[in-house]
């Protein structure tokens, strides 16, 4: 599989007054991304940060923002996330049906690499177009749980979208997001995702780069036996 492994520990659940020391801290513990969430109250109930965060951070970090628009309007969000500094720029498919191919258009042209994202409801197929486009997607985000709140419940039969995914375009980046940790990762690693965030398992432990390596071997052995 011509897909590497990059675990990205959501920085959602890290201690925001302290939010350099936590990238660096992430990235010395072998992270390869940082993942980013970016919600407006309106598309999810809650309210995270913004280009401001990112633009802060990025003045500390050389890392890859993995940015995750959890969003009603992601059109509005693409220059001010480029010039802030975001690698990449995850929208929803349920709010750009409409006009996708101009969105990602903007994305590359911002100079961040493009992702889509589904909520759990959404069926898989949805997001094919937007990998088959003539500017097409460079990752697909499966939600393994309702975006908008961390610390949820892993959906197993998610990975039947993950598996779809893998089949149909093995060379793709597949990221998971909701849940995920030591018990879960197997599942997940096994249906063809490579891309891993991780939350509360990562920050909650006791030894947190214990679990962003228990994380990747489980990419790797996946991988390895496909």
């Amino acid at each position: 599989m011509g897909v590497s492994p990059k675990i990205a520990p959501s920085m959602l659940s890290s201690d925001f007054a302290n939010l350099a020391a936590e990238a660096k801290r992430m990235i010395d513990l072998g992270a390869n991304w940082l993942h980013m969430d970016i919600m407006d109250g309106h598309f999810v109930p809650n309210l995270t940060i913004g280009a401001p965060v990112i633009e802060s951070l990025r003045k500390h970090t050389n890392a890859y923002l993995d940015c995750h628009l959890m969003v009603t309007n992601p059109m509005d969000y693409v220059e001010q996330m480029g010039k802030a500094g975001a690698s990449g720029f995850t929208f929803h498919v349920e709010v750009a049906k409409e006009n996708w191919q101009e969105l990602v258009r903007k994305i590359k042209s911002a100079g961040m690499r493009p992702g889509v994202a589904l909520k759990p409801g959404t069926p898989i197929e949805e997001v094919y177009p937007l990998i088959e486009g003539t500017t097409p997607v460079e990752m697909v985000l499966v939600m393994t749980v309702e975006p908008g709140f961390g610390g949820q419940k892993f959906m197993p039969n998610m990975m039947d979208k993950v598996r779809a995914l893998r089949n149909k375009y093995p060379t793709l980046d597949i990221e998971v997001d909701g849940g995920l940790g030591p018990s879960t990762i197997d599942a997940a690693a096994a249906a063809g995702a490579n891309c891993i965030v991780a939350g509360s398992s990562v920050f909650g432990a006791p030894e947190p780069g214990d679990v962003i390596s228990l994380l990747r071997a489980s990419v790797e052995k996946a991988q390895a036996t496909t």
